[in-house]
């Protein structure tokens, strides 16, 4: 017997990175030494006082219990002194803060809360390709908004026309962005509080790389921008800045009437994240900083170690001003998917191809900064030789 799924679930977009995985399974059973850059799941381990944080309250029976629906208040506290004392942001624990079960469930949800079928919501081209899941769920239309480097990758507000806005209910923005490695301004996020006001659009800024900015500079939150709470949330996962990727553990900080809905949704969805991560969580947003400071710092050394080999080798890498990624040129015109598949099979590097993250990342390719900065120095010679020999 076969069963026919609803409509919302066959408008998903095809998962373009999920062949990537075998792929580079197959050519390492081969024998070869694959040099895997392709993904984003951070390779360094969370920090240990976090993990023991953990191990307590997995051993207190309290934890056991089914949490309360809307997260532990130490962990909303907790959440709220991170944002006082990075950002500068006040934020109440109880009204402007929600526990999410990862930065990609939230987003996910926000679509279905606020878009009804036909509404637009602008997203970053080339961009997180998930935000689009969440938008066919509900039967909404994605705007792209092309990100191009004449631009800095940053969008062109008023190159969207008033017949969108007027149809436009949610916009999605993400920076440091995935998968430029661009960082945004307070004057551009000044700009996008001007309009989202004029348009009665509802921002979501994905701030999953918000710990990772490159000499010296710490990349400026969306929150920290008069009047920001008028028009939007951000969303902090601990997956990036912890390492913390496979705990599922993230909130949302902002406009109290979305966080009063993200709450009514997930009361339907979940009883909250199991006590015992919330727990570690608390630990990891009040405790110790200097393992941020160790994190960001050996990303730019990788991000160094990898630029610095592809430029002694006549690559042509920009350095990206946050998160963990290198966006580079593919410098001899190939389409980005056959460049990818071409320097997998031939130099045995593994990297995502700009096509699978929207039309305007056709020409790139994306480098995850996830291996030791010899691996990474390695990855660049080959893909340098690849291109010479191409």
């Amino acid at each position: 017997m076969k069963f026919v799924v609803a409509d919302r679930i066959s408008r998903l977009p095809s998962q373009f990175f999920s062949g990537l995985t075998r792929r580079v399974a197959a050519v390492q059973a081969a024998g070869h030494d694959v040099i895997n850059l392709g993904q984003g799941n951070p390779d360094l381990p969370t920090p240990p006082h976090i993990v023991e944080a953990l191990r307590r309250a997995v051993l207190d029976p309290a934890t056991h219990k089914y949490p309360p629906f809307r997260g532990l208040p130490k962990l909303k506290e907790a959440a709220a002194a991170f944002y006082q004392r990075t950002y500068g942001v006040t934020v109440d624990p109880e009204t402007e803060v929600a526990v999410i079960v990862g930065g990609k469930t939230g987003l996910v949800e926000l679509a279905e809360l606020y878009l009804n079928p036909g509404d637009v919501a602008l997203v970053p081209d080339p961009g997180y390709p998930d935000y689009l899941s969440g938008i066919a769920l509900a039967g909404g239309v994605a705007y792209p908004m092309p990100l191009l480097a004449e631009r800095s990758f940053l969008p062109d507000l008023d190159a969207v026309p008033e017949q969108v806005w007027d149809r436009t209910r949610l916009w999605y923005l993400n920076y440091p962005n995935n998968p430029t490695g661009a960082g945004a301004t307070p004057e551009f996020f000044q700009h996008v509080i001007a309009k989202a006001s004029e348009h009665r659009t509802l921002v979501v800024h994905d701030f999953a790389y918000g710990a990772i900015g490159y000499d010296g500079k710490r990349p400026p939150s969306f929150m920290a921008q008069p009047d920001a709470k008028e028009v939007g949330i951000e969303i902090y996962t601990l997956s990036k800045t912890f390492n913390m990727a496979g705990w599922r553990v993230a909130f949302a900080v902002g406009n109290r009437d979305v966080i009063e809905h993200i709450n009514l949704i997930q009361d339907h969805y979940y009883v909250s994240i199991f006590a015992a991560v919330q727990e570690a969580a608390a630990e990891a947003l009040t405790g110790p900083t200097d393992c941020i400071d160790e994190l960001v710092n050996a990303y730019q050394v990788r991000r160094d170690a990898f630029v610095q080999s592809a430029q002694e080798h006549g690559l042509y890498v920009p350095r990206p001003d946050g998160s963990f990624f290198c966006w580079v040129p593919i410098p001899n015109g190939m389409n980005s998917v056959a460049f990818a598949e071409a320097l997998l099979s031939q130099a045995h590097v593994a990297v995502a191809p700009g096509a699978g993250f929207g039309d305007h990342g056709e020409g790139y390719v994306r480098v995850g900064l996830l291996a030791p900065p010899d691996r990474l120095a390695e990855a660049a010679r080959r893909m340098a030789m690849f291109v010479r020999q191409s």
